[in-house]
């Protein structure tokens, strides 16, 4: 057993948000205050950029409705943000925001790049002797992060695309004279995670049902070889329905579409879809709509599966658990268990193990046609979609929650970034 480290906890969130998010500080929070050892319940605003600010909040002054209420409620209710601590004074800022506030444990909501910070700042309290357990709990609807089975956020990401595949079909179905397509275009970044999730809205022994085609990075895309899909799937049903990852690549590894690169330089995706359109206008002669789903896939907490929802929250109190039990410099991970009926625990895997690794979707998941998938990925997909969460109505809306968000009095002067 650890020795007994007596102090403040904070919790920070960053990245994208999620349809559960929130359910992890959420289990965080719950779970903290069980442990007399951890003495005050922090949040910080906006991420790493609220830890350098010295914009605290005191989570244990907010009423337990409101804490209940994170569970069915979408985004970041502290705030995100995609700043990385690049400088070391940065690194010296917030452990100094640390050390103000007494903070002996720190939980970090990220993807795999953002784990990266939490390890900085764990290996910086530890050159300068100052005790600090920091744990990692994961979030990507991109589900690409590597050591855990999947990422909290994307079950309820394809519950919702699955769930507006099948309504477009519906809608398309009615109007469509084998001379209607359909193009979804859906996030993910590199891999195809979400857009093989569309594949769930297909009944089973149905293979014919939309999405009829469903094109992901990992499979090098063909302008000819579309248009023949295309044409192939019009030929037989009224309409075709095709799903498309953000991130596709041809053969080079050169994106087929992408709109910018943002302040980073990183790529902004996006406009695949309207790609697709144009290819089949002028060479298939068909009518297309596109659609694309962009932020409400990872927004729509009135859709979201009780199984994420319910993992995001485990996973919260799990890094609470590892902590308090005296591990740091890791990130909690959800283990699927091997039997026939679907369980998860969980685990953890060290920090440094993240940075730079992306969790490709398997390529033997994919049929040889290279746009659908098979019975692998059924498997490891539908149970993350199960069960649905009861959301509270409001004057016929979800009534989400917002925090109070107290503030903590600043102790230090102000920081110049």
């Amino acid at each position: 057993m650890a020795e007994e480290l007596v102090g403040n906890c904070l919790i920070g969130q960053s990245g994208g948000p999620s349809a559960v998010n929130n359910a992890s500080v959420a289990g965080i929070v719950s779970e903290a205050l069980n442990h007399g050892c951890i003495e005050e319940v922090y949040g910080a605003l906006n991420g790493v950029l609220g830890i350098l600010n010295e914009d605290l909040v005191d989570l244990a002054a907010e009423s337990q409705q409101a804490i209940r209420g994170l569970r069915f409620t979408p985004g970041a209710a502290l705030g995100s943000c995609r700043t990385k601590l690049k400088k070391q004074q940065d690194f010296e800022r917030a452990l100094e925001v640390f050390k103000a506030h007494n903070i002996r444990y720190y939980f970090h909501i990220g993807d795999g790049d953002a784990q990266e910070t939490a390890a900085k700042i764990a290996e910086l309290a530890k050159a300068q002797a100052y005790e600090l357990r920091v744990i990692g709990i994961p979030k990507t609807i991109d589900n690409d992060l590597p050591a855990t089975d999947h990422c909290p956020g994307y079950g309820s990401a394809v519950k919702f695309i699955a769930t507006t595949v099948k309504e477009l079909a519906v809608d398309a179905d009615a109007a469509g004279a084998n001379d209607l397509v359909t193009i979804i275009e859906v996030m993910g970044r590199n891999t195809g995670w979400l857009a093989a999730g569309a594949s769930l809205a297909k009944r089973r022994d149905h293979p014919n049902d939309p999405p009829h085609l469903v094109y992901v990075p990992e499979v090098a895309f063909s302008n000819e070889k579309f248009v023949e899909d295309v044409r192939r799937v019009l030929k037989k049903e009224k309409h075709c329905v095709v799903v498309v990852g953000e991130g596709l690549v041809d053969k080079d590894g050169n994106y087929v579409a992408v709109e910018a690169g943002d302040a980073s330089g990183a790529a902004q995706f996006g406009g695949v879809g309207e790609f697709l359109k144009d290819l089949v206008e002028s060479q298939a002669g068909a009518k297309v709509r596109v659609a694309r789903l962009g932020v409400a896939q990872r927004a729509a907490a009135h859709l979201s599966s009780k199984t994420d929802g319910d993992e995001a929250f485990l996973a919260g109190q799990a890094a609470v658990k590892a902590a308090v039990n005296g591990e740091s410099d890791k990130m909690v991970t959800l283990v699927r268990g091997d039997g026939d009926h679907y369980t998860c625990e969980t685990g953890l895997t060290a920090l440094a193990e993240l940075a730079g690794n992306v969790k490709k979707l398997p390529r033997e998941w994919i049929n040889e046609d290279g746009v659908s998938l098979n019975f692998q990925f059924y498997r490891y997909a539908t149970p993350l979609i199960q069960g649905e969460v009861a959301v509270p109505f409001d004057n016929g809306l979800p009534a989400y929650i917002r925090l109070a968000k107290d503030s903590v009095d600043k102790q230090l002067p102000g920081y110049e970034a």
